[in-house]
């Protein structure tokens, strides 16, 4: 819905100076001119607000300064974003073009195509101080061969691994299998005492650490709590490990991890509170309110996440599996007012909602347009065939509540055409794991038309990451069977990002996702995150958070003696990062 305080407070921040309101007795009238605007007020005297770079990392503290310690809300994710600072893989996450680097691998060779040869990185040790060689990696294939992740199609044809010598290991596959190497980042290694007693999960959702423990080669050890995609613990805590292969890292001593927060809890306690919380994500509307506080800065970068709505054709609204019924929805949602209304401006327009950042995707939306470009759909003639079409239906929706300002926005548009939202709204994730994973099986205990999840990028610029959910032969997918796609994914999956065939194999997923309606499309958005003004952040476009990379200046209350000074507390200047 336009708003038009919030569209006056964009105007403002676009330009400079900003503007602040200063608590004055009531004027008449009250013209301040400046040299690129002038502001007309009564009652209010309005004076410029000028930003301040952010110099944190002028003041950066040494490594694992005594006492330092970080404190983070992960809504979305969690065991994605974190999983990486406690375990260890052949290659972990980065911000390149690749979307990963190496880890304990130091370099690999691709022999044919079903045999990849790692050498491994020497003298490294698990947290318990047991060595990590060939023979480690092969207990734990072992493991994930008996319980494989099921989320790709890696525990189909991975066929054994072989020991070369004590730092050479290979990689037998059954076929041709383009995306490996974005599994190796997510075949994490454990040590044996872990294995004997949790083995590898099996689930459908990549492993991490069932409890706390010395289990992993990471930079920091779990202490506290756990954190896997069906459980977790509200709190889970992390310390520096001592023993970690990589002595520039970890640079903080402590990090808490909070999964199960109210979003308005979340944003003060970055914004207001000192000491209570250091990073949130943010709804895209408190952006201007993050910068004028006095102990938060606005962290904005793209990325290639993306918001999932799944459409329940299982066990949904019967109306809900009929192709058009689906299509009119897609077509009811105006995707550029939703950026510029909902997202602030923060994100892309997207087709299918799969992010454009993904290779082959911007390429496909040369030849495929959301519905909203295509057709405007508040034209009066439109809106008439639209509400025919959906005839007053009334859905169901699981969200997280942090997802309730787009929610908003989305029910305003559907409800221009007659379609009635009724909400259940839940701060945890793992209930809308557990409705969403067991519904292809028809025991979802909770009824839900449409679903929301953050489907952040945790296949590293590869966009499986969404279009895993239009396998539908998968617990992911709420569609019915479409052996067409089924075909299409699995040609995918023999191909490597840019060989002949790959773009155009995207195109044919996204337009066959597009014209049967598999999701509610809607825009992609970029991170956007509120973070304490003495913290060094640089986030990573895809579902890792580098705490290892993370640092605290000298100013960090976790550090600091005495009050921070009113001087630090001014407003700081957008960091925008990865642009």
């Amino acid at each position: 819905m336009f708003n038009p305080l919030k569209t006056i407070l964009m105007l403002l921040f676009s330009t400079m100076p900003f503007y602040s309101v200063m608590a004055t007795p009531p004027l008449s009238t009250d013209k301040v001119t400046t040299e690129k605007s002038t502001v007309v007020t009564t009652g209010s005297r309005y004076e410029p607000l000028t930003l301040r770079a952010d110099d944190s990392s002028k003041r950066t503290a040494p490594a694992l300064t005594k006492g330092s310690h970080l404190k983070v809300y992960l809504p979305s994710l969690p065991y994605l974003y974190i999983s990486h600072a406690i375990n260890g893989a052949l290659f972990r996450p980065a911000n390149n073009t690749k979307g990963w680097d190496f880890d304990l691998a130091t370099t690999y060779r691709q022999l044919s195509e079903t045999v990849y040869e790692f050498t491994l990185r020497q003298g490294v040790v698990f947290q318990d101080g047991t060595p990590f060689n060939a023979d480690a990696v092969l207990l734990n294939m072992h493991y994930f061969k008996q319980k494989p992740f099921t989320y790709s199609k890696i525990h189909q044809v991975f066929d054994h691994a072989e020991k070369v010598d004590d730092y050479t290991v290979r990689f037998y596959l059954t076929e041709k299998y383009g995306v490996f190497l974005n599994d190796v980042v997510w075949i994490q290694f454990y040590t044996k005492t872990y294995l004997e007693k949790f083995g590898w999960n099996g689930k459908p959702t990549c492993p991490n650490l069932a409890e706390a423990g010395l289990y992993g080669l990471g930079p920091y050890i779990l202490t506290e709590g756990y954190i896997e995609g069906d459980r977790k613990t509200p709190k889970a805590e992390l310390v520096a490990n001592p023993l970690y292969w990589d002595k520039r890292y970890p640079k903080i001593e402590r990090v808490t991890i909070y999964t199960e927060l109210d979003s308005q809890v979340a944003k003060d306690g970055v914004l207001y509170k000192e000491n209570a919380l250091d990073i949130t994500p943010i709804a895209f509307s408190q952006k201007v309110e993050t910068i004028l506080s006095p102990y938060g800065k606005l962290v904005v970068s793209p990325s290639t996440d993306n918001y999932t709505i799944h459409i329940n054709t299982i066990t949904g609204n019967e109306r809900l599996k009929d192709t058009a019924v689906r299509l009119a929805l897609n077509q009811a949602l105006h995707q550029h007012n939703l950026l510029y209304f909902t997202y602030d401006g923060e994100g892309e327009l997207s087709p299918v909602a799969v992010s454009p950042q993904f290779p082959g995707v911007r390429e496909a939306m040369q030849h495929i347009q959301p519905f909203s470009v295509r057709q405007d759909p508040y034209t009066p003639e439109k809106q008439e065939q639209l509400k025919k079409i959906l005839n007053g239906l009334t859905l169901k929706v699981l969200t997280q509540e942090r997802f309730m300002f787009l929610w908003r926005g989305i029910e305003y548009q559907l409800n221009k055409v007659g379609v009635n939202l009724e909400f259940s709204i839940t701060n945890t994730e793992t209930t809308i794991f557990q409705q969403l994973l067991s519904t292809r099986a028809g025991k979802n205990t909770q009824t839900w038309d449409l679903l929301s999840w953050g489907n952040d990028d945790w296949f590293f610029y590869h966009p499986w990451t969404v279009f895993f959910t239009f396998r539908t032969s998968d617990v992911w997918s709420t569609m019915y069977k479409d052996p067409e796609m089924e075909n299409l994914i699995d040609d995918m999956f023999k191909q490597t990002i840019g060989e002949a065939g790959y773009n155009e194999n995207v195109l044919k997923i996204m337009q066959r996702a597009y014209d049967n309606a598999y999701l509610l499309f809607i825009p992609t958005p970029n991170k956007v995150f509120a973070v304490n003004k003495e913290v060094i952040f640089t986030p990573y476009k895809m579902a890792s958070l580098p705490l290892w990379e993370i640092e605290l200046s000298t100013m960090h209350p976790s550090i600091r003696q005495g009050a921070y000074p009113e001087e630090l507390k001014k407003p700081v200047e957008i960091v925008r990062k990865n642009f």
